[in-house]
Order: structure tokens, then C-alpha cells, then sequence
């Protein structure tokens, strides 16, 4: 399989559990020591490193999907991701350390029905693909628009 490929795959299984409310596997597409931010566009240009959410270990992702599932209190709703293909930002990337922007959008759908779009953007990715399974060492999610929901409760 391709380095193409190999990052598409994990961008499919990523965004999958996702949807599929398995947040529980979520953690487990990241490195020990990793970096998830959740930024906009505007920030991300400027070179600023804070996000809307931070996190940067994978005990931190765990800590917020038990938070999510047993202290947090929001309205039930899931996700539904389109992505583009992966785009490789390097020609001949390092498999310990590869670089790959995806784009997406995603719709909310709300318990009553409701479905809006809720975000749009790119995935600005460093991935690890020298174990046995690919992982993320970083994921950047770069938010087209500033103005976004006061909730945000599930990863992107």
C-alpha cells in the first residue's frame, strides 16, 4: 500500500469512529505524545499555537472522551464528515513523520432531526507510520471561520 494510501485509510478509520460515536477508540489513532488543537484559519496563518481545544498527550484525549461520556452535559447529536482525498506535502515523505492536509465538512445532526453544517476546514496532519498501524502525531483542525457553535462537545 502507498503513503497515499496508508494516510487515507487512517483519515477514513479516524473520521469513522467519529461518526460512528466510538469515541472511545478515538485516543488510540494518536501517539503517546501528541498534539490535537482545534483552531481557525485566521490563528493558524499567524503562526499562533493555541487552540478552541488542546490537548497534547493521549491521556489527555482519553480524559475528554470520559468527560464527554460522564460529566458533560450537551444535547445528543452526531457527526457526518465528507473529506477530500489526502493532499502529501512532501513529495517523498518521511514514514516516521509524514505531512498531509485533508479538507472536510461536517453536519450536525441534533436528537430532534435537526441537520446543519457545523464546520468546514482542513486537517493539517503529522502521522507516524512506522508501527504496526499508523498513528497521528499531530491532527490540527484548521476551522474556515472563526465564528463557531458555543458547543463544542465531540472531537472533530
Amino acid at each position: 500500500m502507498s503513503v497515499l494510501e496508508t494516510v487515507q485509510r487512517l483519515q477514513l478509520a479516524y473520521i469513522r469512529a467519529i461518526d460512528d460515536d466510538q469515541l472511545e477508540a478515538w485516543p488510540g489513532f494518536f501517539t503517546d505524545a501528541c498534539l490535537y488543537r482545534v483552531t481557525h484559519r485566521a490563528d493558524y496563518e499567524a503562526g499562533r499555537p493555541f487552540g478552541m481545544i488542546y490537548a497534547d498527550s493521549q491521556g489527555m484525549l482519553a480524559d475528554r472522551v470520559s468527560s464527554l461520556r460522564s460529566v458533560n452535559i450537551y444535547e445528543a447529536q452526531t457527526y457526518r464528515h465528507v473529506i477530500n482525498p489526502p493532499w502529501l506535502i512532501d513529495e517523498m515523505p518521511d514514514v516516521a513523520d509524514v505531512r498531509a492536509e485533508t479538507g472536510f465538512i461536517i453536519a450536525r445532526i441534533m436528537q430532534t432531526g435537526e441537520l446543519t453544517l457545523f464546520a468546514s476546514g482542513r486537517y493539517v496532519d503529522r502521522i507516524d507510520l512506522t508501527g504496526p498501524t499508523p498513528k497521528f502525531i499531530e491532527k490540527t483542525v484548521v476551522l474556515d471561520s472563526p465564528v463557531i457553535d458555543t458547543l463544542l462537545a465531540l472531537p472533530f
